[in-house]
């Protein structure tokens, strides 16, 4: 991950921390990335986001964060999308979500939105814009979301 600041037509600086190259997520797939944001206190905390690319090669990005209870999206199944890859859904309860706005069109949050993040393809990465993130040397490799598992063992004192 590394960041870099772009102007906007107001002159102002934006932040911009790359995510991934573009191609590393596929036509009509979707990733999740565990990355780590600065608060208003200045503390780390985790910012779990999905990276979304259409088949027409548009890109969105959502906070991972269903709007009905909180969860991740991908919780259980694993899977971001819906059967036929035509919504993203809720693995805990199935709601279902445009993937070009968010919306909950189907599930206990109807009507409800996923929060959106700014995402640019910049230079042929997937760049997130105007939040401010920790930047570690592959911070999110360390943190992203794959079909691994961390085996845990505790022991008696």
């Amino acid at each position: 991950m590394s960041q870099a600041m772009i102007g906007n037509p107001m002159g102002d600086q934006i932040e911009v921390f790359t995510v991934c190259p573009a191609d590393a997520i596929e036509r009509s797939g979707a990733r999740g990335f565990s990355l780590s944001r600065i608060d208003d206190s200045g503390e780390s905390r985790l910012f779990s986001i999905i990276v979304v690319r259409t088949l027409g090669d548009d890109y969105f990005g959502y906070v991972n964060r269903c709007p009905h209870d909180g969860v991740w999206l991908n919780i259980g199944s694993g899977e971001f999308f819906s059967a036929d890859h035509s919504f993203l859904r809720c693995g805990r309860h199935g709601a279902r979500f445009e993937i070009e706005t968010g919306v909950c069109i189907e599930g206990p949050c109807n009507g409800q939105a996923l929060e959106p993040v700014a995402l640019a393809v910049i230079e042929g990465d997937v760049c997130l814009c105007g939040v401010e993130l920790l930047e570690e040397d592959r911070a999110s490799e360390r943190f992203e979301d794959s079909e691994e598992t961390m085996d845990i063992t505790i022991h008696p004192d």
